[in-house]
């Protein structure tokens, strides 16, 4: 296929001005602050056969998994579309992220054929369920998560199907927040209907189809020639997810096989745990969308986006594991496990091209509610947020502080705290970046942010879902992990109230005056710390990111009176905080690589005489730029400067038996 070139390119920016606009009209016309301050929904414009051909400045996490679910609803309705159709889905089980993220399709016909059509895809503040905002820490089915919609035609040949309707608003809070946002993704429809019609007057609809093809081609060979100048070659990693078994940490593990082969790359995440009745778990399509953010955003950050850069990457799952959830288990920790599969990506990629990749991001979309009814106004209220975090720093730069990552793309940081006062009964009374929580480094990482909301009604439901509360964001190259997230709740004496199950609370009953607490985490950070200039700790000091006892502790460097760094001195002490490191010989061994009762941890061996204590949470650091985390058991075999691991933990570190590892306390008794 030969297409000019220009015409190419102004028919492909058509069709990604078209997806801008359809943004600007749900931006202009959607009810809820979750979409019309922080932006939280996508669109895309898809072909025929249900490939996606263009996007604009969206959130990854949406777009990428929107093909799963078009699929889905092509797979019941294909043959019966009609203009005038708008079909419906938020189903996890067929394509969907969590209950929330709600997705519409309006085909558009041509002269009696399906030409192009739009998709929206939108977080509602409320679907149901057992929480406020159905955003449930401690859901043990989907059930509980809310109204789980398969593909339905819910307008047909423009005639909309008022029980369908009818049954929507029934089921969630805020019905008539919902019914606005609603009508504001059918209205970006049909202004995508409209401009598509347009193009058509203007270009017909061969050459259009035409150019789409040789976009997607040329999308897909750009993509294909970044691979091959991989090295080929099996890389792995593995990484945690925050889950409680009766009260006690019990980790589930994602594993991921990266294999680069010629011009592609697989993903097999075969031998993650297994799905478990708790809010841990994510459907097919997002562990799909974790796997392309990290490899596009490394590799080809500034190509196009659409359906031929899907075509190099082939992605390896079993059904009924925390990547490719079954019914009934609950899908709601949709945005950990996608942020956990793209750590996983990373690190492995990170052994392959590790100057193009940063440390860890705080690894949480950290979803906070709190619900109730107004007593002043008798109407509920909801109020939905999610603190960003720190993300990891890299090989030119520190990390960015309290920034979205790349798979939330456009959504906002900061909601207007205006907005949210005058309409929800609460009063936000700090938002700043969170000191100390930069994961340490020759690059550090961002900073997370803490914010402090307090409560105004009589009372209210406060439920949490998010993640990276025991095992932290990784540094690279010795880089330090980020402070892990915590939130905890102040009540109006002072007194602090924590949780037992830190990160999965569900309907926790607040009262009028309390506060509460959001911390997110820090970004990892990229290099030895006692390699970073000490005038830049000097500077992270005077902008109080860090305290002067941080400074020597971490980075150690030691200020002089007038808060520069005193050289000589800073000097004798790095030297001294080396020769402390803990580094001891790696061996293998044939004891079980991994604990856990509904979860999976990885357990590394030391003797009893090592200074180590049992159940310690460690992260070794080989040959490969992340390390590996593992919990400590004592072995009486292992000579006290000795450390074991199976022959996988081995392979992750890219290191043998002749090799030492830098062994770092993360968390337990023998922390440092």
């Amino acid at each position: 296929m030969t297409v000019n070139p220009i015409d190419l390119e102004v028919v492909t920016e058509s069709l990604i001005s078209i997806v801008r606009e359809m943004r600007q009209t749900i931006f202009r016309t959607a009810h809820s602050p979750v979409i019309a301050d922080a932006q939280d929904f996508s669109c895309a414009l898809f072909d025929p056969s249900g490939q996606m051909v263009a996007q604009g400045r969206d959130m990854p996490g949406h777009v990428i998994a929107m093909p799963a679910s078009v699929a889905e609803i092509f797979a019941d309705f294909a043959a019966e579309m009609r203009p005038g159709d708008l079909y419906i889905v938020n189903d996890p089980y067929r394509g969907g992220s969590h209950l929330n993220d709600v997705t519409l399709i309006s085909p558009v016909f041509v002269d009696g054929q399906m030409f192009l059509f739009p998709c929206v895809r939108m977080h509602w503040a409320d679907i149901g369920g057992m929480t406020p905002g159905s955003v449930s820490g401690q859901a043990t089915e989907i059930l509980q998560e809310g109204l789980r919609i398969p593909p339905i035609r819910l307008i047909e040949a423009g005639r909309p199907n008022r029980a369908a309707f009818d049954i929507l608003f029934a089921n969630v809070r805020m019905a008539e927040e919902r019914r606005g946002d609603l009508e504001s993704s059918i209205a970006a429809c049909h202004t995508a209907q409209r401009r598509l019609r347009e193009l058509v007057d203007r270009w017909g609809t061969g050459l259009i189809l035409d150019c789409v093809a040789a976009n997607m081609d040329r999308t897909e060979q750009r993509l294909r020639d970044m691979i091959r100048s991989l090295p080929d070659g099996t890389y792995r990693y593995e990484d945690y997810l925050d889950l409680y078994t009766d009260g006690d940490y019990d980790a589930a593990i994602v594993r991921c096989r990266l294999i680069v082969d010629g011009d592609e790359i697989e993903a097999d995440f075969r031998g993650s745990s297994t799905q478990v009745a708790a809010v841990v778990n994510s459907s097919r399509a997002m562990t799909v969308a974790g796997v392309f953010i990290a490899v596009k955003s490394a590799l080809d950050p500034g190509g196009l986006v659409n359906h031929g850069a899907f075509r190099p990457l082939r992605v390896l799952t079993e059904p009924g594991t925390v990547v490719h959830v079954a019914y009934p288990a609950p899908a709601n920790a949709h945005s950990e496990v996608r942020k956990r599969v793209i750590s996983a990506v990373m690190a492995a990629l990170s052994q392959v091209a590790p100057d193009l990749i940063a440390a860890d991001q705080f690894g949480t979309t950290f979803q906070n509610l709190i619900g109730g009814v107004d007593e002043h106004t008798g109407q509920p209220y909801l109020y939905y947020d999610y603190p960003a975090g720190g993300n990891g720093g890299f090989l030119e730069s520190d990390g960015p502080s309290a920034m979205n990552p790349v798979d939330l793309g456009d959504i906002s940081t900061i909601q207007s705290v205006e907005r949210l006062e005058t309409e929800i009964p609460i009063l936000v009374e700090a938002c700043e970046l969170r000191a100390g929580s930069c994961g340490d480094g020759t690059h550090r990482g961002g900073l997370g942010s803490r914010r402090e909301t307090r409560l105004l009604a009589s009372g209210g439901s406060y439920s949490v879902q998010t993640d990276r509360t025991t095992v932290p964001p990784y540094g690279l190259r010795h880089g330090g992990p980020g402070a892990p997230t915590v939130t905890h709740l102040r009540r109006a004496d002072g007194r602090r109230v924590d949780f037992d199950t830190p990160g999965k609370i569900a309907g926790f009953p607040m009262r009028a005056g309390d506060v509460l607490v959001m911390e997110s985490a820090g970004g990892g950070g990229w290099g030895d710390p006692l390699d970073r200039a000490p005038d830049a700790v000097a500077e992270d000091v005077r902008q109080d990111y860090l305290t002067g006892d941080e400074a020597r502790q971490r980075y150690g460097v030691v200020l002089d009176d007038a808060g520069g760094a005193d050289r000589a001195a800073t000097a004798e002490l790095r030297q001294r905080l080396r020769a402390e490191r803990n580094w001891l010989r790696l061996a293998t061994t044939e004891r079980p690589a991994y604990t856990g009762r509904r979860g999976q941890r990885r357990l590394a061996y030391v003797a009893p005489g090592s200074g180590l204590a049992e159940e310690s949470l460690v992260e070794l650091h080989g040959v490969h730029p992340a390390p590996l985390r593992a919990w400590l058991r004592h072995d009486a075999a292992l000579a006290a400067d000795e450390i074991a691991l199976d022959d996988d933990g081995m392979r992750i570190l890219g290191a043998t038996a002749e090799h030492r590892a830098y062994v770092r306390v993360l968390a337990g008794e023998g922390r440092s």
